[in-house]
C-alpha cells in the first residue's frame, strides 16, 4: 500500500486546491491517503531574529515528520499575485530550517488550479523551478484552468481534453511511484 500525502497549498477552508489535490490523490490505486490542512501548522512569519530567540516552532518539525511518513506527495497550489500563498511559503521556509531537503526526495505530483484561464500557471512555473532545491523529486505537473467550469467533485474534470491530459500525467506519476517503491523494496 502506497502512503500518499495530499496538500492544498492554501489556508482557505473552502480551498479549490485542497479539493483538487484530494481528488487527484484519491485516483491512485492501492494507496492510503492523508489530507493535510495548512491550518494545522500555525506558525509566526519566519525571521532570523525570531528563530535565534525562540528556535524553530514545533509545527515545522511536525510538518517534516508528516512528509517522512509518506511515500509520495500531491500538492495543488493556489496562486496569490503570481506566487505561493503566504501561509504555504512561510511553512516551507520554517520547514527548511528543520531539514534543508524539505520534500525528502519524495515523488511529487504538482498541481494548480484557479477560477481563471491560466489555472495557476505562474505559481506552477515557480514551483517546478524552485522545489528541486528543497529536495523535490517532481514526476509530473498539471494546471487546471477555470476550476468552477471544468471540475465537479462527483465527476472530476469535465473538459475531455483536460481530463485526458490529467489522466495521462496521473498515470505517469503512479507508474514512476510504483517503480521507485519496487526498487526500494529490493
Amino acid at each position: 500500500m502506497k502512503k500518499i500525502l495530499a496538500l492544498g497549498a492554501s489556508n482557505n477552508s473552502r480551498s479549490i486546491n485542497k479539493q483538487f489535490a484530494t481528488f487527484a490523490a484519491q485516483q491512485l490505486q492501492d494507496s492510503t491517503l492523508t489530507i493535510a490542512d495548512l491550518n494545522d501548522y500555525p506558525l509566526p512569519l519566519y525571521g532570523p531574529d525570531l528563530e535565534r530567540s525562540n528556535g524553530v516552532p514545533q509545527a515545522a518539525h511536525d510538518f517534516i515528520d508528516l512528509i517522512s511518513q509518506h511515500d509520495a506527495i500531491v500538492i495543488s497550489f493556489a496562486e496569490y499575485n503570481g506566487g505561493y500563498t503566504t501561509v504555504f511559503k512561510n511553512l516551507q521556509d520554517w520547514a527548511s530550517r528543520v531539514r534543508k531537503d524539505v520534500w525528502q526526495q519524495k515523488p511529487m505530483l504538482l498541481l494548480s488550479t484557479s477560477p481563471g484561464s491560466r489555472g495557476g500557471a505562474n505559481v506552477m512555473a515557480g514551483a517546478v523551478n524552485y522545489f528541486p532545491h528543497l529536495g523535490a523529486k517532481i514526476v509530473e505537473n498539471f494546471s487546471l484552468p477555470f476550476f468552477h467550469k471544468t471540475f465537479n467533485s462527483e465527476q472530476g474534470i469535465l473538459d475531455s481534453d483536460l481530463n485526458q491530459s490529467f489522466k495521462s500525467k496521473l498515470k505517469a506519476f503512479e507508474k514512476a511511484l510504483n517503480t521507485l517503491l519496487e526498487l526500494s523494496a529490493s
